[in-house]
């Protein structure tokens, strides 16, 4: 069994570049080599993209990987998890273009925000003091509470205008450049394929039939 906070060799590493979390739990099924790839097939990997994320420390995701990995509770919640997340996703995309949110995920991400709600507590940094939010996850349930929170706050908080999917591929991303203008997931890879292929086609133009 794969240790939480673990990469097994053969799984693919996470991907945190939507600057956003709600973003990068949607980001969590990238295209790889072409093909669409599940980051999140079991509770293992849930939960070590949760480590990832910096939702779990390693005790609380040891705990959690001890009590119930492998379970049936755990199973049933990451498909849950993942069902979730493609039906966030078709909403973040009719959002994304001017759409309003619908009624029934609003209706749902009310309820698990009830039924998994953040907490708060103040803490102390320095001579600062500060309240931050937090949650106690002692059922695989409660892995709910973050991501639930997060979607409120993009949906609420966000520019949409700035909230983007890559051109390219299939990522979101939240631009926080100042001028707003980011366009690809990654520069280096995305952005770059439109350059390469404008100067393929441009090369094809020059050299003779």
């Amino acid at each position: 069994m794969i240790s939480a906070g673990r990469k097994s060799v053969d799984r693919p590493e996470p991907i945190f570049l939507g600057n956003q979390l709600a973003l990068d739990f949607v980001n969590t099924r990238p295209l790889i080599a072409g093909q669409l790839t599940e980051l999140l097939p079991d509770f293992a990997a849930l939960l070590s993209w949760f480590r990832e994320a910096d939702l779990l420390n390693a005790r609380e995701a040891a705990a959690l990987r001890q009590k119930w990995g492998g379970s049936m509770r755990a199973r049933r919640t990451t498909e849950a998890v993942r069902q979730w997340r493609e039906r966030l996703r078709k909403q973040i995309l009719a959002w994304e273009r001017g759409d309003s949110l619908q009624r029934s995920i609003l209706e749902e991400l009310n309820s698990l925000m009830a039924v998994h709600p953040m907490r708060t507590r103040i803490q102390t940094k320095g001579m600062r003091h500060l309240i931050e939010l937090w949650f106690e996850p002692r059922v695989p349930e409660d892995l709910f509470a973050p991501l639930v929170h997060s979607v409120a706050r993009l949906f609420a908080d966000l520019d949409r205008k700035r909230v983007r999917k890559c051109p390219t591929c299939v990522l979101h991303f939240f631009d926080t450049s100042k001028k707003g203008t980011r366009r690809w997931c990654r520069m280096q890879l995305c952005g770059n394929r439109p350059k390469v292929a404008a100067y393929a086609a441009r090369r094809r133009k020059l050299t003779p039939g």
